[in-house]
């Protein structure tokens, strides 16, 4: 992390949630098991929790925090204590699942009033209405260990009863019989799950039964801590979804996970109702080079060692499950994960993945060279590989002259492929999450002479002004045809990049919208914990923020991440709205806006007859289908024929390809016990793929060259 003064360094682009590191820790102990087997009661197990003193002095202090130093102007009134309350509510229980309705209504009291106790240096309100939901999770963990271990032979799967997938927009239940029936249908839908992964009644029971006890034991340890950093955190995110409150335990973790150097597997992971989810994968990352590990996948448990007992942390903490998955260098963790694209434990699937450190050099920039064969002549187009934008801010302190540096590896890639005698260059930032701006401003002067490359407007404090930062150096490293390739991640420093080349028509834009997060944001310790708040936001020097839209491109790509409405600054309540600023000065160096329609009508000729863009486009509406899903069967007979019709939807989409292509078609073979359906020699087929995918390369960057080569015949 940069530590000197400068605007510029003092700008978090993106802050992980956790970044996995250097600890193990045991989550629970047998006797903690053993008691809550004797112990089952409400009465005997639940006890309020209350707040300190600390507690209240430090809310006063945050609330001073954000209405001086946050870009926006705060009020903190009866507006603010509104949404605060129901931010509050949505993070303890999202899916209403716990609170009844006369529970919310009785909270409800507090709707207009947090505001008033917060600056009375009061939290007692938020303690409260958590104090109401953990002894609502008691109730329901009561409930389900009891039915899991005396209903489960009861169960009937022929009956034609579904479950509600997600119940975000679902009334709260009015009486404990409602509630009591939701989660009925939640428990036969997870032993269904384990069921068609043919376990047995008493092993499913075996599972299901630790998993709520486990759960049990979990919560039964809420501390005050625990409830003021969920309150306070909540509260901070009422002013906008970047803007967090940390307390000192959740700050060791948080700052740990700013550093590039640590033990692990490389990925950020939040909590998602009860699983919890990956939300990235750091580049040159354990997880990410292994390829297995995706994000979005759900953990449902854990193994130590190559052999390790699988143990369940559905429901867990985040932080206990980031001590489970954290450990040395060189060993070995498990991790058993519900795919992204999957709804239910039946489809969820082993990972391993050696621990290790995760650098800058395995972050480092990368080239190669492809030849393309294109309207009767040969090209040979330069793709270079940006996944972050980094810059070793240590090495360079200490005068170091060979530090790491993102601008630095790509100017010397650029030289490398000016003696290759490339045609044209893409840079590829797909999933490439920002980084350090100073970096992104430097990149882009690696294709301009001199100008401008980002406008940043503070508030606050600062009154509203704007400044440009941009490169002053004339040298250019290339100045060929260039084209940047972006997806649905592609964020912050990346926009910056990207909006900049657009603006500046210096080279064509495309891929996939980008993800629209144009706010910096600052750590500001207190007495207690840190705020992270945002200070500032970005604009292209167009004048157009890149926050919340993100950058279109110039010329669109099917997007994975298209199937996926929760991806993106738009997806995030209370994200900072679009705006723009006054342009700067800047000239244009191609005429790509007048060139763009017969780049377009050529790019569309080919997307109508590519196989790989045909696939990619059906297994976007695929995916899409799944998740618009609002109801799932709990008929076994049902559930079954559903993932075989999906399986061989998948399966024939494939074959459509491969047809197209020209490449061997895979066969389809029913298995004779079972009736269900798999491929024949599958360890064959892996290899297979495996050499095919390296043959074929990566459809959209053979778009990205198809384009380049049709812009250098246009010019």
């Amino acid at each position: 992390m940069q530590t000197n003064n400068s605007p510029l360094a003092r700008i978090i682009i993106l802050v992980p949630l956790y970044l996995l590191g250097v600890f193990t820790t045991s989550i629970f102990a047998q006797d903690d098991l053993e008691q809550l087997n004797l112990v089952l009661d409400i009465e005997e197990l639940y006890e309020p929790v209350a707040s300190q003193q600390i507690h209240g002095e430090t809310a006063v202090s945050l609330l001073e925090e954000l209405q001086t130093k946050h870009y926006s102007e705060i009020n903190i009134d009866d507006n603010f204590s509104s949404a605060a309350f129901d931010s509050y509510l949505d993070t303890l229980d999202g899916s209403h699942l716990y609170f009844l309705k006369s529970d919310v209504d009785e909270l409800s009291v507090y709707r207009y009033t947090l505001d008033d106790s917060l600056k009375a240096g009061s939290v007692e309100p938020g303690f409260e209405i958590y104090n109401r939901y953990y002894k609502r999770v008691l109730e329901r963990l009561i409930y389900a260990i009891n039915r899991i271990e005396t209903n489960i032979p009861e169960m009937d799967f022929t009956l034609d009863e579904s479950i509600s997938i997600d119940r975000e927009d679902a009334p709260y239940a009015n009486t404990v019989e409602e509630l009591d029936e939701i989660w009925r249908l939640r428990l036969k839908n997870s032993v269904l799950s384990l069921r068609l992964t043919d376990d047995t009644n008493e092993e499913i029971e075996e599972k299901l039964s630790k998993r709520y006890r486990n759960q049990l034991s979990q919560i039964l340890k809420t501390n005050e801590r625990d409830i003021f950093q969920t309150y306070l955190s909540t509260v901070a995110k009422a002013v906008d979804p970047h803007t967090a409150y940390f307390s000192p335990r959740d700050s060791e973790n948080f700052n740990m996970g700013l550093s590039l150097s640590l033990q692990g597997i490389g990925a950020q992971l939040t909590s998602e109702d009860e699983y919890t989810k990956v939300v990235e994968l750091i580049k040159g990352g354990p997880a990410e080079r292994g390829a297995e590990l995706k994000a979005g996948d759900r953990i449902i448990a854990i193994g130590q060692g190559v052999d390790g007992d699988l143990q369940d942390v559905v429901g867990m903490r985040l932080d206990d499950v980031v001590s489970q998955i954290r450990g040395e260098k060189g060993t070995v963790v498990r991790l058993n994960v519900i795919p992204a694209d999957a709804i239910t434990e039946s489809s969820a699937t082993v990972v391993s993945i050696t621990r290790d450190t995760v650098k800058l050099e395995d972050q480092s920039a990368k080239k190669e060279v492809i030849e393309l064969s294109y309207s009767g002549q040969d090209y040979k187009i330069g793709v270079i590989d940006l996944p972050t934008f980094y810059f070793d801010f240590e090495a360079a302190s200490r005068g170091e002259e060979d530090f790491k540096s993102s601008t630095r590896d790509v100017r010397n890639l650029l030289e490398e492929l000016k003696e290759e005698e490339v045609d044209a260059v893409v840079v590829d930032l797909r999933n490439n999450g920002g980084g350090s701006l100073s970096e992104a401003n430097q990149l882009v002067g690696l294709f301009i002479e001199t100008g401008a490359t980002v406008q940043i407007r503070y508030s606050g404090i600062r009154n509203g002004f704007t400044r440009p930062f941009g490169d002053n150096d004339p040298e250019v490293a290339y100045d060929g045809p260039l084209a940047v390739l972006v997806n649905r991640t592609s964020a912050s420093a990346s926009e910056i990049f990207a909006g900049a080349i657009q603006d500046y028509q210096r080279g064509v834009v495309l891929g996939g919208q980008t993800f629209g997060k144009g706010t910096v944001q600052e750590i500001i310790p207190m007495d207690y914990g840190q705020v992270k708040l945002t200070r500032s936001k970005f604009y292209r020097i167009s004048g157009a923020s890149t926050q919340h839209r993100g950058v279109i491109p110039d010329i669109t790509f099917p997007d994975f991440y298209d199937a996926y409405e929760d991806i993106g600054e738009s997806s995030l309540d209370g994200a900072l709205p679009w705006d723009t600023v006054r342009p700067v000065e800047y000239r244009t160096y191609n005429s790509i806006q007048t060139m763009l329609p017969e780049l377009q009508n050529l790019h569309d000729e080919r997307a109508k007859t590519s196989p790989d863009f045909i696939y990619l486009l059906g297994q976007i509406e695929r995916t899409r289908a799944l998740r618009e899903k609002e109801t799932f069967s709990l008929n076994e007979l049902v559930v079954k024929q559903e993932r075989e019709d999906s399986r061989r939807e998948e399966f024939d989409a494939e074959n459509m390809r491969r047809a197209l292509k020209g490449i061997p078609l895979e066969e389809w073979k029913e298995d004779a016990e079972e009736g269900s359906t798999e491929f024949t020699d599958e360890e064959t087929i892996l290899v297979d793929n495996e050499e095919e995918e390296e043959e074929e390369g990566d459809p959209l960057i053979l778009e990205s060259a198809r384009i380049l080569a049709d812009f250098i015949s246009l010019s």
